[in-house]
């Protein structure tokens, strides 16, 4: 009819893995007029804002692991840039505060907090709301090729903190072996851009095999060659967290998967390489 106005719904995606308070959320939203899609987990999250288009996403922190809804608010960031995002959390710390603000939520929310307030709160910076640019975003590999030599860095400032090590003194450069050229062939592997994970996957990795025989020749064990293996694997995965607000998300999931299947892989390769000089075949 004429003078009548269409009322506009605006959609929220709710994430929360507290099946009562994701419940009662809902409820009053949907009273306040807004059409509410909930999830209880963070994968259930990811597929939708992949598949369907929202307005507003409001995400707990934890479900059930610290750092969750970040996941959440980068993905959304990526794929729908214009939403609304605000975060639950019930431990309002500086560092939350400061990671939120770096992945560009829109507001933090400290729980407990009165549902009609927060109803309140949620129109008012939905329709407040100012358009965010879209910053530009990496894919792993260009994020590692570009940290290659800060990783290098903070591995070696790791391995050096390690008391397994410190029997061992090695000036830095012969400390650091083939981890450059083993951050190389890893951004060779994320390169290719494989969907899954197989053994076949892996490649053959010369710098890998020459870093096993150059571990025995130092002095290292093999407990020492594993370890120090997993100390690169945390130093990589924690070079991607500095940079969640530059990651793309799209591929985040197979590209972790492959930096895990690689390092696996190499760390394979230069144990066959260590033992063969360490127990070499009777001729």
């Amino acid at each position: 009819m004429a003078g009548i106005e269409k009322q506009i719904t605006h959609r929220i995606l709710l994430a929360d893995d507290d099946d009562a308070v994701r419940a009662m959320m809902k409820q009053v939203l949907q009273q306040k007029g807004f059409e509410v899609v909930a999830v209880g987990n963070v994968p259930d999250a990811l597929r939708l804002i992949t598949a369907e288009s929202f307005d507003v996403l409001i995400t707990d922190l934890h479900m059930p692991n610290a750092g969750d809804g970040f996941t959440v608010i980068s993905a959304m960031r990526h794929f729908q840039p214009q939403a609304l995002t605000m975060l639950l959390s019930g431990y309002p710390d500086v560092q939350t505060a400061m990671a939120a603000i770096l992945l560009e939520a829109d507001e933090i929310v400290v729980k407990p907090f009165g549902i009609a307030n927060f109803t309140d709160l949620v129109q008012e910076r939905m329709f407040n709301r100012k358009p965010a640019p879209r910053a530009e975003k990496e894919r792993v590999a260009a994020i590692l090729q570009r940290c290659s030599a800060a990783i290098v860095g903070d591995w070696l400032k790791r391995v050096k903190e390690a008391s397994e090590f410190t029997h061992i003194s090695l000036a830095d450069e012969d400390r650091t072996g083939h981890i450059p050229r083993l951050i190389e062939d890893l951004v060779v592997r994320l390169g290719k851009a494989v969907e899954g994970v197989t053994e076949g996957d892996a490649i053959s990795s010369p710098a890998a095999v020459a870093h096993g025989e150059l571990r025995h020749r130092q002095g290292y064990t093999p407990a020492m060659l594993v370890h120090e293996s997993r100390i690169f694997q945390v130093t990589i995965f924690g070079t991607l967290k500095d940079n969640l607000q530059s990651l793309d998300f799209s591929l985040l999931l197979p590209d972790v998967m492959t930096i895990a299947d690689e390092v696996d892989a190499q760390l394979t390769q230069s144990m066959e390489s260590f033992m063969a000089i360490a127990m070499p075949r009777a001729a």
